[in-house]
């Protein structure tokens, strides 16, 4: 089979191609090489390097989503060097997977393990072997390479994204934080539930530090954007209302608020057009009572009293998760163009709840069998028994598929299945 683009001439380029293997599926070659090339380079570096006539830009995206869709499925197809493809040979096992090839190659021949197959396979080392020889998640590949391809790749100077960029938000006030690694891990819990504004108040390990960037782990626009100020009392100038977490009890006259109740208030006042700022201490010793003064309200986190003490990333997740919790803006995980919203429930995935008439013919197929084998006993026994048993499979609220898979289960007990089948 092939897979092709058209050229804007008409001329048809293929893509996938491949023969049929003893298993079924067919081998692809070009389109795992397209996949991993743009997955590790930028678009066009990476089309400069394949440099496949027709395949352009315009004509990528129907190639990718043949393999982010994962159309081969249906197809029976695979790729070399895909997870897909391991699966559909039936290798469970790295045992396995030496054996179905007629020789391993290891470290440029310093190592050789024989198979019982065909073909010769190269490793840089047993650790690499290990690592790697289920085979790559391609269409995964190919959803990122999309993305890339649609929204493009984000630099370091490019600016946040513009659902960020709103001052409707608290900003988080970091006083002389100690670790760069710690503010990175700090614009990532910031970036988790969409607070953007960070400001640094002296940071010990100076400003700019890749190192933050680095443990930001790809919410670099929050350490990008970051505002430094030489004192506390200057991160704060703009800000009308600001709450200060702290773990320790202070002698100060001030409402002490949970987590939840200072959102609440924030909120409401940012709905009133201030301003407003949560502020968190150094890692070693948290806020001096002097930079508490200032603040108009104390934050405590509700924690076993034995041990209090929440990290610096810890202490802005909660207080960010509350944010985002009451701005109802959230979804339950990601959401990509191939992942929708997940609601809060039972995940069907896309089945429906079984109907009585599924769940009685399932009882008829089972009760029959069982029956047969005499699993009842006595027929005094069998109503009660019965009951039971619809009771209990009712309770699962089953659905349509689980009810065909519950079926399936019951046939292959009573018949076998594959190797197992009776004769």
């Amino acid at each position: 089979m092939q897979i092709c683009i058209e050229t804007r001439d008409g001329a048809q380029v293929p893509v996938l191609s491949g023969e049929s293997s003893a298993s079924g599926p067919v081998v692809g070659s070009v389109l795992a090489v397209v996949v991993r090339t743009l997955h590790e380079a930028t678009i066009d570096a990476g089309l400069e390097q394949l440099a496949i006539g027709g395949l352009t830009r315009e004509t990528l995206e129907p190639v990718l989503t043949y393999c982010a869709e994962r159309r081969c499925i249906a197809d029976n197809a695979s790729c070399s060097g895909c997870r897909r493809r391991t699966d559909a040979r039936g290798i469970a096992s790295l045992d396995q997977f030496v054996a179905a090839h007629g020789e391993v190659v290891i470290d440029g021949g310093r190592m050789r393990l024989s198979g019982q197959g065909v073909g010769t396979y190269h490793a840089e080392s047993l650790d690499q072997l290990a690592a790697t020889w289920p085979g790559e998640e391609l269409w995964f590949y190919a959803r990122r390479v999309i993305r890339k391809l649609r929204y493009g790749t984000r630099e370091k100077t490019a600016p946040r994204p513009a659902a960020l960029v709103d001052v409707s938000r608290p900003a988080i006030v970091l006083v002389e934080p100690q670790l760069a690694d710690n503010v990175g891990m700090v614009a990532r819990a910031m970036a988790n539930f969409s607070i953007a504004e960070l400001r640094l108040v002296a940071p010990r390990d100076g400003w700019p530090n890749e190192r933050a960037r680095i443990a930001a782990s790809g919410a670099t626009f929050v350490v990008d954007d970051a505002a430094v100020y030489p004192t506390f009392e200057a991160a704060l100038g703009d800000l009308n209302y600001v709450v200060a977490t702290t773990a320790r009890q202070r002698d100060l006259t001030k409402p002490v608020l949970t987590p939840e109740q200072a959102v609440t208030e924030m909120r409401s006042r940012i709905a009133a057009g201030q301003r407003c700022g949560i502020v968190f201490g150094r890692e070693r010793n948290g806020l001096e009572s002097n930079e508490v003064a200032i603040a108009d309200a104390i934050v405590m986190v509700p924690v076993d009293p034995r041990f209090a003490s929440l990290n610096l990333a810890q202490s802005v997740l909660v207080l960010a998760y509350e944010w985002m919790k009451q701005s109802g803006g959230g979804t339950l995980g990601r959401v990509t163009t191939y992942e929708t919203p997940v609601q809060p429930g039972l995940n069907q995935r896309g089945f429906g709840p079984a109907t009585r008439q599924d769940m009685l013919g399932f009882f008829e197929h089972l009760e029959g069998e069982l029956d047969r084998l005499g699993f009842f006993g006595t027929t005094e026994r069998r109503p009660i028994m019965v009951q039971n048993l619809r009771t209990m499979f009712l309770r699962l609220g089953a659905t349509e598929q689980e009810v065909r898979t519950l079926r399936g289960i019951v046939k292959a007990l009573v018949y076998g299945k594959g190797t197992g089948r009776r004769a």
